[in-house]
């Protein structure tokens, strides 16, 4: 493939290489035991493409990808979101994860539905298997905080970013978050029972939703790698890698409209103490509620 600096085995659409650091491992091994987000069974593309579209951040994402472009999805686990990205037009998508088994659900999906557009790469991202200034646009989202070193791995990754492209980061926030880090004591501690009713994400997901429950659980609070960040420290990210800020969410401006009418219009970065309130902030939304994650959006320069 013409993405590719090094040679990996290609099986299918599945472009293979050895994991051999000690951390990545240890998150592919935990990814193993329930590969995430997984299939449901009743799952195929129209399922698919109608998650997507009522994901809020997933279609404007995929409405500003347009036609004819270059996409890698980074951590893309069972592949779900990079299938969405494929549906109904003649981009080309990229996915990469370290985990096999989670790619193997993805690859059988994508040959059962007959996707021409969507390849696989089974890598760790700092073997830096990709070559330089191949994509159009990159989405990282909920992948660098599970990582030995997420500034390290950015800086890997933008490489690969064509000028004038744009990147999606999104990251665990260290205020954001806290709400998450005290149920995860509170998890080790007492267990399943009491978390179901204190986690808002749980308590809106039905009964018999087994599969949907136990794999939250262990993303949210049985996780062996992962850290918290900023808005700020990615801003410096940017600033280094020679990346334009674009959007963000929660906004980094004093206004409080969380979901911008178009994320990827540039929008001002407001000054350090707006960007720690809307931080705070999220302790009190639906930010807060789903983990604390927070999204920046930049553009190569």
């Amino acid at each position: 493939m013409k993405i590719l600096k090094k040679k990996l085995e290609p099986k299918g659409n599945l472009y293979l290489s050895k994991i051999d650091d000690k951390i990545t491992n240890k998150v592919v091994q935990f990814y193993n035991v329930k590969p995430f987000p997984n299939y449901k069974p009743t799952d195929n593309k129209a399922t698919l493409l109608n998650r997507g579209n009522n994901n809020f951040l997933a279609n404007e994402f995929k409405k500003k990808i347009g036609y004819n472009k270059d996409v890698l999805e980074v951590g893309c686990g069972t592949g779900q979101l990079s299938i969405f990205f494929s549906i109904g037009n003649n981009n080309r998508i990229y996915g990469l994860d370290p985990t096999l088994e989670s790619l193997s659900l993805a690859s059988k999906f994508i040959e059962e539905n007959n996707l021409q557009n969507v390849k696989l790469i089974n890598a760790d991202i700092f073997d830096d298997v990709l070559n330089d200034n191949v994509f159009d646009y990159i989405w990282c989202n909920g992948v660098l905080h599970h990582t030995k070193n997420p500034k390290g791995a950015f800086e890997i990754l933008i490489k690969s970013l064509k000028k004038e492209g744009y990147v999606l980061v999104g990251l665990y926030n260290k205020i954001g978050r806290l709400r998450t880090k005290v149920r995860k004591y509170i998890y080790k501690i007492f267990g399943k029972k009491i978390v179901m009713a204190l986690d808002p994400v749980l308590r809106n997901l039905k009964s018999n939703s087994k599969d949907q429950i136990d794999a939250w659980i262990r993303d949210q609070y049985m996780h062996p790698v992962e850290s918290c960040h900023t808005i700020d420290e990615v801003l410096l990210w940017f600033k280094e890698n020679n990346i334009e800020f674009q959007n963000s969410i929660p906004s980094c401006e004093f206004n409080f409209n969380n979901k911008s009418k178009n994320l990827f219009e540039k929008s001002a970065k407001g000054n350090f103490f707006s960007r720690i309130l809307k931080q705070i902030l999220m302790l009190f939304n639906y930010l807060g509620d789903d983990g604390g994650l927070f999204v920046v959006i930049g553009k190569k320069l």
